[in-house]
């Protein structure tokens, strides 16, 4: 008779998983066992750290669309997955963590590890059990796969270690066999013909519409340029959303935000109308004034609509199904102005070599196809994320090519895990910022609160030799010159590959337009930043100038460019 670990994994088999990511220890035995006689059908990745295996989950899931999973032991094994497991929740990612306890008699007794982590998860998961026996299992654990794949959320079984091992012998009258079908129901989603009818109204009636897209448009590219052509709407993505449409479409103004660009940020300026598609981009500042313009939103989750902006319409339904269904109903803008300007502009800010680390680099420089993946962590923006996607990626599809860009900070927190790269042969190629420096929290500290930078200087690790260290292959790009002939030799590798670029940690990482309190604070902050003097030189010159300079606080910046030392 198959006891409770057993039922457990052949369940997640049922529901078509086909990876876990963890790490094994004593509390979880029985799980492991399970799994080791099932490795012909479900495979199970050894991490160097539990968070890495929760981060991994929320990735797969974000990579797949499928069910990502997690195991770790009990106490310090279960704790460890938070961080990665608040990165599923607050991205919507349908993620199931398995956790083990001490024996179930000796819970909440002062033992070895014990933590009630069923209390611990309480927050983070929408679903939350404790397993008592294998009779229960049968049914927690397919609830818990639908939980999280149907509220699109983190789902949590815990399950002492002795249970684990015990049969179903034991079952209440009411708890009949096999009376939980394991498979998960779809069902179509769409909006009400009143607030279709009202959308459509608002988006006639603008002038000018601009269009914000995020991660639950991605993969409906063709229904999004024709809105967005028929409404000669320019269109702003979201990081997540980055590959909604191609970074090369001429509909597209880039990223927005902080990491993205001057032309998003204006279209959201000057529009009288916006349609938000997928999207919850958490920065507010960033969207038009309410007073200014009207709002539509289309979203799979009615709790979302208007988190952000009050809109007038909101459409619940999958992206895709609602905007074929909102096409016929739009009248086709024959003043193209708002569109064209914006293309303008976008044509000349691609002209400008603007700057920033990391993230912001990736944002803003690498160029996407809508055939790309791509995924960072989302709103809860953890570091050392980069690396554990990766790898979840190279799970989810071990054939495609895989890069990651990540800072030095990030990489040294889970530096242990490009070992996991090299032993699943992973064709990843890792590009590392090193600076010295964690950059971004140092520009917050001086642009957010005008406090000279502190703390943030990271002593040198040789990430090359590192990665040589762990049986890949390492390279280093020190000079401009260096550059082709070494992604040229570091991309004919065909394993695991660590390219470390030495920046310079004095530049700047600069919004598209610099707001008037970020330029005071910046001014503010400086005199006793250490490196000030390098930083005066950088922002001195082109484009960083003329970001300082940018938008409505032109005028104002350049009036007052005598307090800021270096500018003349």
């Amino acid at each position: 008779m198959p006891n409770a670990a057993d039922i457990l994994i052949d369940t997640l088999i049922e529901w078509d998983v086909k990876v876990i990511f963890g790490l094994p220890g004593d509390g979880i035995n029985g799980v492991m066992e399970a799994l080791r006689k099932r490795q012909d059908q479900i495979r199970f990745i050894q991490v160097r750290h539990e968070e890495s295996a929760a981060f991994m989950a929320s990735a797969y899931a974000k990579f797949t669309g499928n069910l990502g999973v997690c195991l770790a032991t009990s106490g310090p094994g279960g704790t460890n997955l938070l961080t990665g497991l608040y990165d599923a929740k607050l991205d919507q990612m349908p993620v199931l963590a398995i956790t083990g306890t001490q024996y179930h008699d000796l819970i909440e007794t002062f033992t070895q590890q014990d933590v009630d982590l069923t209390r611990l998860f309480d927050n983070v998961a929408l679903y939350n059990a404790h397993v008592s026996d294998a009779s229960h299992m049968e049914n927690v654990a397919s609830l818990a796969c639908r939980s999280a794949l149907s509220r699109r959320g983190v789902a949590h079984l815990s399950i002492a270690n002795d249970v684990q091992e015990m049969d179903g012998k034991s079952r209440s009258k009411r708890n009949r066999p096999k009376h939980v079908p394991n498979r998960y129901f779809h069902g179509r989603q769409v909006p009400e013909e009143i607030e279709l009818d009202r959308a459509a109204r608002i988006l006639n009636d603008a002038r000018k519409v601009a269009i914000l897209a995020g991660r639950g448009v991605v993969g409906a590219a063709e229904e999004l340029r024709e809105i967005a052509d028929l409404l000669a709407a320019p269109v702003a993505k979201a990081l997540l959303g980055k590959t909604a449409l191609a970074d090369d479409d001429p509909l597209t103004t880039g990223g927005i935000g902080i990491l993205g660009t001057a032309p998003s940020q204006e279209i959201m300026e000057q529009c009288d109308a916006v349609l938000i598609v997928g999207s919850s981009f958490p920065y507010i500042e960033y969207y038009p004034r309410p007073e200014a313009a009207r709002g539509v939103q289309i979203d799979s989750d009615p709790q979302r609509i208007g988190l952000r902006f009050p809109v007038d319409a909101g459409l619940v339904g999958d992206a895709r199904e609602t905007l074929r269904l909102l096409r016929p109903r739009l009248t086709r803008k024959t003043d193209r102005s708002f569109l064209e300007k914006a293309q303008t502009a976008m044509s000349e800010w691609r002209r400008v070599a603007d700057s920033g680390q990391n993230t912001e680099l990736a944002a803003r420089h690498i160029d996407l196809r809508t055939t790309n993946q791509f995924a960072v962590s989302g709103a809860l923006a953890s570091m050392a994320s980069g690396l554990p996607y990766a790898i979840a990626a190279g799970a989810a599809d071990p054939k495609r090519p895989i890069y990651a860009v990540i800072g030095d900070g990030g990489f040294g927190m889970q530096l242990g895990e490009f070992s996991t790269a090299v032993r699943m042969a992973l064709p990843l190629k890792l590009l590392v910022i090193c600076n010295g420096m964690l950059n971004q929290i140092a520009w917050e500290q001086m642009m957010f609160l005008g406090n000279p930078q502190f703390a943030c200087e990271l002593a040198p690790i040789d990430f090359a030799k590192a990665a040589e260290a762990m049986g890949g292959r390492g390279f280093t790009i020190r000079r401009f010159d260096q550059i082709e002939p070494t992604l040229t030799e570091a991309f004919s590798v065909a394993g695991p590959v660590v390219i470390q670029a030495m920046v310079d940690q004095y530049e700047p990482m600069m919004p598209p337009k610099m707001p008037k309190d970020y330029a005071k604070s910046f001014r503010q902050a400086l005199p006793e930043t250490p490196g000030h003097r390098a930083i005066e030189a950088n922002v001195s010159r082109s484009p960083l100038r003329e970001m300082m300079d940018a938008g409505e606080q032109e005028k104002e910046l350049s009036e007052n460019t005598t307090d800021l030392p270096g500018i003349p």
